[in-house]
């Protein structure tokens, strides 16, 4: 394997409250970027003096496409390889030095956490789980090699909730690992809001999930 310089990318928005604890820790274990979506509370001062680099969104993205402008920037800058996590606390950052050793086996590490959170993420779990054997597509702590996002051409391009890089990976028959992921529950609003309009969002993404499962059958 030749060169491993990996790095955290995290998105935020309205983080204050939990931002700190996260960069303080993962900075332990590789550099930190964190992507603030137009946060109106203290995130950027808190993530930047806990020693993570912060990248401003000039506007709202929302989640994927927040991810995907860290990854672009996480290309432009040379790095190989990127663990991604949330800045809520729902993600131990002690769990990195795992994903980061796993890395340097394969090009896919895909966090499962105790317990899915909603119907909607029990249904896509089952089928992701019977079509490609992984059982947390939805976990935000994932790890992945660069090249993957290169060769994809981005991190997202179906606003699948942080799934379709590692999609693009599962499709194509690249080697992963799955780590347990464990964490500190969130202690205020949820990011999808109520759970009727998750649930429904997350139903979307599983029609998206389908149908490019259906246009583009796995190979054999």
């Amino acid at each position: 394997m030749g060169r491993f310089a990996p790095v955290v990318l995290i998105p935020a928005f309205q983080e204050a409250a939990t931002i700190g604890a996260v960069v303080a820790e993962a900075v332990k274990y590789a550099p930190v970027v964190v992507g603030d979506d137009q946060s109106g509370d203290a995130t950027v001062a808190i993530a930047r003096d806990a020693g993570a680099e912060v990248r401003v969104h000039p506007a709202r993205l929302g989640y994927s496409a927040s991810l995907n402008a860290l990854f672009e920037f996480a290309l432009d800058q040379g790095w190989t390889h990127a663990v991604t996590m949330d800045a809520d606390g729902e993600h131990d950052p002690r769990l990195l030095p795992l994903f980061l050793s796993a890395l340097e086996r394969v090009p896919l590490v895909l966090g499962r956490r105790p317990r899915t959170q909603r119907i909607a993420e029990a249904i896509t779990a089952f089928y992701v789980r019977r079509r490609y054997g992984v059982h947390d597509i939805f976990c935000g702590m994932k790890g992945y090699a660069l090249d993957l996002a290169r060769e994809a051409g981005g991190f997202d391009h179906t606003q699948s909730v942080g799934t379709d890089l590692a999609l693009y990976a599962l499709r194509a028959r690249r080697a992963f690992e799955e780590i347990a992921v464990s964490g500190t529950p969130r202690i205020d609003r949820p990011r999808f809001g109520s759970a009727w309009r998750a649930n429904r969002q997350l139903l979307g993404v599983l029609r998206r999930i389908v149908a490019c499962d259906l246009k583009a059958p796995r190979k054999r």
